[in-house]
């Protein structure tokens, strides 16, 4: 299979590499795409030497899939030309999350959708992913009513410049500035742009692209997105309302034998998720599991990701595989 990687030498496409070589992917043929400033450069994938190519000779060569991780207007403009070559795009920018005919997948959850007519393929935001691994596991059972989420995300979710803030932060350079004020030793509750009603596109990205994942027009969800000073790893607590009551041991018992989730909850052994033990690790982690002492059919979760790997490069691996399996 010839695949093309956009965006190669960035954080998530990087990663992608490392996740199709640990998950034994078969490539015939890997197509490295780059932006100009690295043309020609040399990377290594199973020990072999790739020249770093452009879009353009990327679309000569016809992959059957192109993984898409770079910037959203790149995605706009390329990702419908390599699909009218007949390529199979998985795009991992927001740029056809919420357009009603594209697919939003989470192999988990809704992989059965996809059908050979799926040239483009969205991949969820990071924070969505790991949140709606936990939600749809609890909604098959319990039915959720409503989600309220506080999120503590990692700088890397906006990239190698944000690393490089942090860094000069830290030691009291002046940089080129990712976000508006000093990230180190500091929290930012703004990521990414306001709307007119004042939340973020953070924000809006995990109450639209859940309820369409989930399909589940009727759940009510509202969230905050918080920057904090991590590299690698997303943080979440979750405030879920059921509609029927729930026994606390069998919910966990529930989380624990799904495929994918791990549970992590041992307060009197300092046993819960954190983005450190998270690390590099394709699961989603869950904790702090307790019911809401105000209203018994609600519970307080914490959820942690790498959200570089299940987050990104991990579920857009995964729905290839899907695509290999089944088409």
């Amino acid at each position: 299979m010839r695949v093309a990687i956009i965006g190669v030498t960035g954080l998530v496409g990087g990663l992608i590499l490392r996740v199709l070589e640990d998950r034994k992917f078969h490539i015939k043929e890997l197509l490295a795409v780059s932006s100009a400033l690295s043309l020609g450069k040399e990377i290594f994938y199973q020990d072999k030497k790739h020249i770093l190519i452009d879009l353009e000779q990327a679309i000569c060569l016809s992959p059957e899939i192109a993984f898409f991780t770079a910037k959203e207007e790149i995605s706009k403009k390329w990702a419908p030309i390599f699909a009218t070559r007949g390529s199979i795009v998985i795009d991992n920018s927001s740029a056809f999350r919420m357009i009603s005919k594209i697919k939003l997948i989470v192999p988990e959850i809704n992989a059965h959708i996809l059908s050979k007519k799926d040239k483009i393929i969205a991949n969820p935001n990071c924070s969505t992913i790991q949140l709606v691994i936990i939600l749809h596991t609890l909604h098959k059972k319990y039915i959720i009513n409503r989600v309220v989420i506080s999120t503590y995300q990692s700088i890397t979710g906006t990239g190698k410049k944000s690393i490089d803030q942090l860094i000069a932060d830290s030691q009291g350079i002046s940089t080129e500035r990712i976000y508006p004020h000093p990230i180190y030793q500091n929290s930012l509750p703004q990521c990414d742009l306001l709307d007119e009603k004042g939340y973020t596109k953070e924000e809006l990205k995990l109450i639209k692209e859940t309820i369409k994942i989930m399909d589940v027009d009727s759940m009510k969800i509202t969230a905050t997105s918080v920057r904090i000073p991590v590299i690698g790893g997303h943080s979440e607590s979750v405030n879920i309302t059921f509609e029927k009551y729930f026994n606390l041991e069998d919910l966990k018992s529930l989380l624990s034998k799904t495929s994918g989730i791990r549970v992590q909850d041992d307060l009197l052994e300092n046993h819960y998720p954190m983005p450190i033990t998270s690390h590099d690790k394709d699961e989603v982690f869950v904790g702090r599991l307790r019911r809401d002492f105000s209203y018994e059919k609600a519970i307080n979760a914490w959820i942690v990701a790498d959200n570089l790997r299940k987050g990104a490069a991990t579920n857009a691996v995964q729905i290839a595989e899907y695509l290999v399996e089944n088409f």
